[in-house]
């Protein structure tokens, strides 16, 4: 989820936590508890600092070593004896106990979008992704806002944070269960489809829709059951030629295809006697745009002499991004 929606979040349990008689009889530990708490929602995402070092860097490691098991277990253990010093008279177990809900939460909610996380590691790398609800999902956020409300204007925390959840509960089933039929459409739209990877949106009905049969790749929207596909591309293997073994060197590709379960490949000869080798991910096409690229431009004796992996929304700014970062991300 979005940091909004996890802050949102972490505000919500720590109202929760008032369902704890060792929170709520003591002003300290329920001080301590609500504010490790909503800290404990943030803590693993830490790793969007990455960012100030590379996009590379960035996509390849987000939501990966801090959403991990270890992390899990590590990150209550770290915030909870911190507020522990600032409030000694604190009962020590029910602020981990809490801390830990709130830190699990946070990775457990985010398995359920497309991007996804490494939530088991160290036992397996594989990004869990369920698909089902958008990084920032309007409908979610605003029920949090409207109990916070609540709980601001007198209301007692713990039954309404107890109808926001058992809503938020019933609402993850909905989800589950329009994703299931919108694949069943897929499925009746593309019946030689292999695998097919739906991303929710921010409304309720609409997902974008990338699939691959055995020959073809195609990229389309579902809204409900209705399935619209606008490109049909032929899916050709990397050419294992000199070319692409160089860009798969350079670590933004690398980044790219670590993360990127489907896409295709496009080669062009620049004006300046360059060639650019281009990835594109077929799964958040927008306005007529796929905007997760890596992209290299390489000299004739294959020297890499500009790459970049990201999200960039228009092809104007994909290439003053090249200009700007003549070195690459590398």
């Amino acid at each position: 989820m979005d940091s909004g929606t996890h802050l949102v979040m972490g505000i919500a349990l720590g109202g929760l936590a008032m369902v704890d008689p060792v929170v709520a009889g003591s002003s300290s530990t329920s001080m301590a508890v609500i504010t490790s708490v909503i800290i404990g929602s943030q803590a693993p995402d830490i790793d969007t600092v990455l960012k100030l070092r590379s996009n590379a860097i960035y996509i390849r490691h987000h939501r990966g070593i801090t959403h991990s098991i270890p992390a899990v277990l590590l990150w209550p253990i770290l915030i909870s004896s911190v507020f522990f010093l600032v409030f000694p008279h604190t009962n020590f177990l029910h602020l981990w106990l809490w801390t830990f809900l709130a830190v699990f939460l946070h990775v457990f909610v985010d398995i359920f979008n497309a991007y996804g996380t490494q939530a088991l590691r160290p036992f397996s790398k594989r990004w869990v992704a369920l698909g089902w609800i958008n990084t920032f999902d309007p409908i979610i956020f605003a029920l949090h806002v409207i109990a916070l409300m609540f709980w601001a204007f007198g209301a007692n925390p713990v039954p309404t944070m107890f109808s926001l959840y058992s809503v938020v509960f019933i609402y993850y089933v909905v989800r589950f269960f329009l994703q299931r039929s919108v694949k069943k459409a897929v499925h009746n739209t593309i019946p030689d489809a292999k695998k097919i990877i739906l991303s929710p949106t921010s409304r309720f009905f609409q997902y974008r829709v990338a699939a691959n049969s055995a020959t073809h790749h195609y990229v389309g929207r579902a809204y409900g059951r209705s399935i619209t596909i606008y490109d049909k591309f032929k899916i050709e293997p990397l050419p294992d030629t000199p070319l692409f073994h160089k860009v798969l060197e350079d670590p933004n590709f690398k980044t790219f295809v670590s993360f990127s379960p489907l896409y295709r490949w496009e080669v062009n000869q620049l004006g300046d006697g360059k060639t650019e080798v281009r990835l594109i991910d077929l799964r958040y096409r927008s306005n007529n745009y796929y905007p997760f690229v890596a992209i290299a431009h390489l000299t004739k004796d294959l020297t890499i002499v500009k790459s970049f992996t990201g999200w960039i929304f228009s092809e104007d700014k994909l290439q003053k991004k090249l200009v700007v970062k003549s070195e690459g991300i590398r």
